[in-house]
């Protein structure tokens, strides 16, 4: 199935849309005050050393240093720029078995710190370290760091200072060992000498050796680009950011059915260029550059496509509609038949209603990225062979999902159960936030409920106090109310309480926010 991708760049956000058979099928979103840290690797410089908190503050070139902890050290490399041997508080080379002396980077050493040992006798004051980010600074707390190196490629995730072949948990049993042994082979070389280690991730479990093999070659060349950095730059710089959106989409989106690839901005289809002929020189052919006048993601109604997606309520084209609904649990999917009554019998509108279900549902679980355990809800279909094709249609369009998925079949009650791999933000959590009026519930009290309220807490109060006037502060909708049909009643609060009530109406107010001063 041929594929497009559209790249739409701003200085503040990019865009990129997947494309199959002229129907948007993936969105993803980076923006630029969003952008964290993790991931990316430093030459920090040993500013502070707490033996009571066996930890360490780095300076990695940020506002605040970054923390460092002792079980955080083993492996490590340590670079240049190490303080003479006389200041250094733990002692170098291999005296009194605390530091091991690995091969060079370029001129400088290689420090492999013993775990064993307090920090203290391992690092010193102004010694250079080569760290990864494990966490970004939050509030007035700096980055969390590490020395154990890792670098996440579309297949594999590279570990340089380590020699083991790991597979993910995830990927089941019977198969971990053949994959193991796949990967052992593609990546040892033939005089057997170690070159680092590799952990499988999930969606390399049906990956051929022809892409595990590029997937190696990319994660040692940037690795070898990063050790080059070391040997080069100053203390407290960055050595490896994680890829930008645009240069994943080479890494983990590009595949054989991939077409084209189109960015809008010459600026960053220059940087791109050059990235894909260094790292991905098979991609770089199918890179091209938008000029036309039209918004790129104009030509296939992107923009139209994520407004519907962020709606509960999903029309298809043959009248039917689909009742999507994000929990922190689990989605549901409800498929009605709305305005298709069919030319032929009731089971035969049910069941095109439900196979044209299938294929927009695996649709939208990959365009508005939903993962974690989706429950869909098939209108009841009686013939057990149409059960089947549906089942079976739903399964074949998520086979096109590059997302793990796996799917049961229907359940005693018709329900189909099925659980998708959760990789990121879903779409809505992405571009949307919780309403102020209603806190994320979608629904707010009614106007004469929270009148009912107001009528309770002023009997309350005067219960408790003797003011010489009560005064509600309220929205407009419930001060209507009050003016209008709860008059009586509040009238008659008035009487009995033997106080006056004033009402105040408040704008800025939800409908179910009120205050009653006591004057």
């Amino acid at each position: 199935m041929s594929q497009d991708i559209l790249i739409n760049w701003a200085p503040q956000e990019t865009r990129v849309a997947v494309v199959e058979q002229g129907a948007v099928q993936e969105v993803h979103l980076e923006r630029a005050l969003e952008r964290g840290l993790v991931g990316n690797i430093y030459l920090g410089k040993v500013s502070r050393v707490l033996p009571g908190m066996q930890s360490a503050f780095i300076d990695i070139g940020l506002d605040r240093a970054a923390f460092l902890h002792v079980a955080d050290l083993m492996p490590n490399i340590a670079a240049k720029h190490a303080v003479p041997r006389e200041k250094s508080a733990a002692p170098l080379g291999n005296e009194g078995g605390d530091v091991n002396v690995g091969e060079p980077v370029g001129n400088h050493r290689v420090l492999i710190p013993n775990p064993v040992l307090p920090i203290e006798r391992q690092i010193f004051e102004g010694q250079a370290l080569m760290v990864q980010v494990l966490k970004d600074p939050i509030g007035t707390k700096g980055a969390r760091l590490t020395a154990q190196i890792s670098i996440a490629g579309r297949l594999l995730v590279f570990l340089p200072q380590d020699h083991h072949v790991g597979v993910s948990q995830k990927i089941p049993p019977a198969q971990r060992e053949a994959l193991r042994q796949r990967v052992l082979g593609l990546a040892t070389p033939p005089d057997g000498s170690p070159t680092g280690g590799f952990i499988l991730r999930t969606n390399a479990e049906d990956a051929t050796d022809e892409e595990l093999q590029d997937d190696i070659a990319y994660l040692r060349k940037t690795w070898r680009r990063i050790k080059d950095e070391a040997t080069r730059k100053p203390p407290a710089t960055v050595l490896h950011e994680d890829l930008t959106l645009i240069q994943r989409v080479l890494r983990d989106l590009v595949s054989t059915q991939t077409a084209s690839i189109r960015i809008d901005s010459r600026e960053q289809f220059g940087l791109l260029r050059t990235f894909a002929d260094e790292f991905m020189p098979d991609t770089a052919k199918k890179l091209q550059l938008y000029t036309g006048e039209r918004p790129i993601f104009d030509l296939y109604n992107v923009d139209e496509d994520i407004v519907r997606a962020l709606s509960r309520r999903v029309d298809l084209k043959s009248g039917g509609y689909l009742v999507i609904d994000q929990t922190e649990a689990l989605t549901t999917v409800d498929v009605n038949t709305g305005a298709f009554v069919g030319a032929r019998n009731f089971d035969d509108t049910v069941f095109r209603t439900n196979l044209e279900a299938a294929q927009t549902i695996a649709r939208q679980l990959r365009l508005r990225n939903l993962g974690g355990i989706v429950i869909v809800d098939f209108i009841d279909m009686v013939r057990e062979d149409h059960r089947d094709a549906v089942l079976t249609e739903f399964r074949k369009q998520l086979g096109r999902d590059r997302v793990k998925t796996m799917t049961g079949g229907f359940s005693q009650l018709g329900l189909v159960e099925m659980t998708r791999k959760r990789t990121r933000e879903s779409l809505a959590q992405m571009l949307s936030e919780s309403c102020p009026a209603c806190s994320g519930k979608g629904v707010v009290k009614t106007a004469r409920s929270v009148c009912y309220d107001i009528l309770r807490e002023i009997l309350r109060e005067a219960r408790a106090f003797n003011p010489r006037e009560f005064r509600v502060v309220a929205s407009a909708q419930v001060v209507e109310l009050f003016l209008d049909e709860e008059s009586q009643h509040l009238a008659g609060l008035s009487d009995f309480i033997g106080k006056p009530i004033s009402l105040q109406s408040e704008n800025s107010m939800t409908q179910e926010q009120y205050d009653i001063v006591l004057l």
